[in-house]
């Protein structure tokens, strides 16, 4: 499993009436609940999910690298019958990670051969109107990494060329020529939509539109790459510490996947971040079992917001919906010490039978400030045993 941070997109997701109250009492679909069980086996953690009807965007991040992660927060845009409707759009989680901001959009744009100035349309609403309240990156493309992804609905022009003529050129392998017409490609050089953004070259057949369960097209339609990968890198030079740069590493639609009538595309791309930027971290000290609480120490050097709190996780937790139960900082009745006056002594309550003796657990530090979350501090594992005083001191720095 490559890469310490993981996004996964999904269009179409079941999006009927049912199916979204079902998967709000859920917390979370099921395609996110499959996916979160194979990368918990390889350490990741889910970090936030944004959800658009079935457009679906999450972040999964390797536990190691959880505290480093920033400003994290998640945003959406309808473009659906004329942005009142969530059946097209865009969905966004952004973050800074050691010390450089990261933006992901997933998008689903207006369909059809015909309605290109609906896509581009589409594209500048978003653009304009997506906003964050993260400082210096309000807008998608003030960010210094940004990926946008999903079905953007681009097809091919001249539609002098049949879908069986696709196809024709397609098992000839004569992408280039196809690649000609790919309706993308020329609003990006006539800058009319997506020209600040990049893309590596296309080398695998069009991702739509497939007979379920099959690699045949579908010639009802005709073929065109729908699904893309794009990317941008700004202002390279603009830390003294590090040049930016994205390197792709992969590109490629997955052909064997057929449960639907698109083919998957994936991309691998290592960036260039700030070692040397060491954010602000709590560190956990001893933390003690009780009855029905548990007691740590909190070594810290900077003041709690209001919105912050420690939830209680099973140890090998694989996403912040996970927590047993949770305290806001400072609700619990501190106590410090001459000789550590930064630590303080807190409780956090939970029912008696919440917590299990055989069990291994841990701490998170959550800030939880506006509409942007902080993974500030994980401890190390204790287990539940009741009576107990354990190291949990924080379990990477």
């Amino acid at each position: 499993m490559a890469g310490p941070v993981q996004r996964l997109r999904f269009q179409e997701v079941k999006s009927q009436p049912q199916n979204i109250v079902l998967d709000y009492i859920l917390l979370e679909d099921p395609w996110t609940k499959a996916f979160r069980d194979v990368l918990k086996k390889h350490d990741y953690v889910k970090i936030r999910s944004q959800r658009l009807q079935g457009l679906v965007l999450n972040a999964f991040c390797l536990r190691k690298h959880l505290t480093q992660l920033r400003l994290i927060e998640v945003q959406y845009t309808k473009t659906g019958f004329g942005g009142m409707w969530g059946n097209k759009g865009a969905v966004s989680i952004r973050m800074n990670a050691y010390g450089v901001s990261v933006c992901v959009v997933n998008t689903h744009l207006t369909p059809h051969d015909h309605l290109l100035a609906d896509r581009i349309s589409d594209y500048n609403t978003i653009v304009t109107d997506h906003t964050f309240t993260a400082p210096d990156t309000s807008k998608i493309l003030y960010h210094d990494y940004i990926f946008w992804i999903g079905d953007l609905n681009f097809r091919l022009n001249e539609e002098d060329l049949t879908a069986t003529e696709i196809d024709l050129l397609v098992k000839k392998k004569q992408l280039k020529e196809l690649l000609k017409r790919d309706q993308l490609k020329m609003v990006m050089k006539e800058r009319q939509a997506f020209a600040e953004l990049n893309e590596s070259v296309i080398t695998f057949p069009p991702t739509y539109k497939y007979e379920f369960e099959s690699q045949e097209f579908d010639l009802k339609r005709r073929p065109s790459w729908t699904d893309r990968i794009l990317y941008k890198v700004n202002a390279i030079d603009i830390y003294n510490d590090v040049e930016l740069n994205a390197e792709q590493h992969t590109y490629k639609s997955h052909p064997n996947y057929s449960v639907s009538d698109h083919k998957p595309v994936t991309g691998e791309f290592d960036i260039a971040v700030r070692p040397n930027v060491k954010d602000y971290i709590v560190e956990f000290q001893e933390c003690t079992m009780e009855e029905n609480f548990i007691s740590y120490k909190l070594q810290r050097d900077f003041t709690p917001s209001n919105g912050d709190w420690i939830g209680l996780f099973p140890n090998e937790f694989s996403s912040l919906d996970d927590y047993i139960i949770y305290e806001y900082v400072s609700r619990g009745k501190p106590t410090s010490t001459l000789s550590e006056p930064h630590a303080n002594t807190e409780r956090i309550f939970f029912n008696d039978t919440a917590v299990h003796s055989s069990e291994m657990y841990c701490l998170v530090y959550v800030a939880q400030r506006g509409e942007f979350i902080e993974i500030l501090g994980v401890s190390l594992g204790f287990s539940g045993r009741r009576n107990s005083i354990e190291p949990c001191a924080s379990s990477f720095m």
